[in-house]
């Protein structure tokens, strides 16, 4: 049923309009009973926490901020005119009025539902894009990271991706350096220095690697990032590490060439895959690397290195402590009497 206007707006309009009434009752010698459905007072100094309606017998309604039954008549604070007013209980419609009553809680109570659901929904796709993965330490929204342990004391390191020309910053998966070889030829994809910049200090380091699932240049995704990531052992020559060697026949046969170690790629939600040695690793230098649906390596690579002696890596993440479920805080709603 739709409910027409307010009862007193058929009959005056606003708070001047009930005041012009009275003065006509007053003028007439009738006065204003102070019982009446007019009789006005003094408003609360809190404003009612919620508004309802009270539908009366012709169908229209009083906004009203609470109400009681006091005898045969109803007290209730009008949310129109800011003001206490009554009306005799025989005017009210009762069950029209408890079942908008009962409408108006369900449509709230679908309302809390669909804000919660909401919010669970962004806490989720928060979780995927920024895990916790140890107790205070949370991943940034993009990067590549190693998950190290100093110390008794777990720490995220980024890495940064070495070898060519390339944005040291640059921390998602790229597949634009593929190396695009010469007939007769033989290349290396080689970092400079004996050492990686980001040491692990336990021999099972894990790897954390993100995905942008919107980049269309990424080439994979994180369903199939375990075909186009390899973990490989580096050799040191001159002084550099020599992280592959792509030598390729004059008739064009490519051969690549790295000292791969098994490892797990694990998927951990559309933005992120985990990347750990399938065995503990030996001291020494070691690289991330990618590999395009061909199987041609990206000269770009992230280097790390394991060696317990040392020292603490620089540049450390600061730890993010683990977020609290949303809740939403509502008030107590206040019984109505009749």
């Amino acid at each position: 049923m739709i409910y027409g206007r307010s009862v007193m707006d058929r009959v005056v309009s606003g708070r001047a309009g009930i005041v012009a009434l009275a003065l006509i009752f007053a003028f007439c010698g009738f006065g204003v009973p102070a019982g009446s459905c007019f009789a006005l007072q003094q408003a609360p100094a809190e404003a009612p926490a919620a508004i309802q309606r009270l539908i009366l017998n012709d169908g229209s309604y009083e906004s009203v901020g609470r109400y009681s039954v006091e005898g045969d008549r109803v007290r209730y604070y009008s949310t129109e005119r800011f003001a206490w007013e009554e009306l005799p209980c025989s005017m009210i419609d009762w069950e029209a009025t408890r079942a908008y009553a009962a409408r108006s809680d369900r449509e709230a109570e679908e309302r809390r539902e669909g804000a919660l659901e909401r919010a669970a929904e962004e806490r989720r796709e928060e979780e995927a894009r920024t895990p916790l993965v140890a107790p205070g330490l949370r991943l940034p929204p993009e990067g590549v990271f190693l998950l190290d342990t100093y110390r008794e004391k777990q720490e995220l390191n980024r890495l940064a991706q070495s070898g060519g020309d390339v944005n040291r910053n640059t921390g998602g998966n790229i597949l634009r350096g593929i190396l695009n070889p010469i007939a007769g030829s033989r290349q290396t994809v080689e970092l400079k220095g004996r050492n990686a910049r980001i040491q692990s200090h336990v021999s099972e380091p894990v790897l954390y690697f993100s995905i942008d699932p919107a980049d269309p240049e990424a080439g994979y995704t994180s369903w199939t990032a375990a075909d186009h990531l390899r973990l490989a052992r580096c050799t040191n020559k001159k002084g550099n590490r020599i992280v592959a060697t792509i030598e390729i026949a004059i008739y064009g046969r490519v051969r690549q060439k790295a000292q791969y170690v098994e490892a797990r790629v694990e998927r951990m939600s559309d933005y992120w895959v985990r990347i750990s040695p399938a065995a503990p690793l030996k001291k020494g230098e070691y690289a991330l690397i990618e590999a395009d649906a061909k199987g041609s390596l990206n000269q770009f690579v992230w280097d790390f290195g394991v060696d317990p002696d040392a020292p603490q890596n620089p540049d450390i993440l600061p730890g993010a402590s683990a977020k609290k479920e949303p809740v939403l805080r509502e008030k107590a709603p206040k019984a109505n009497s009749q």
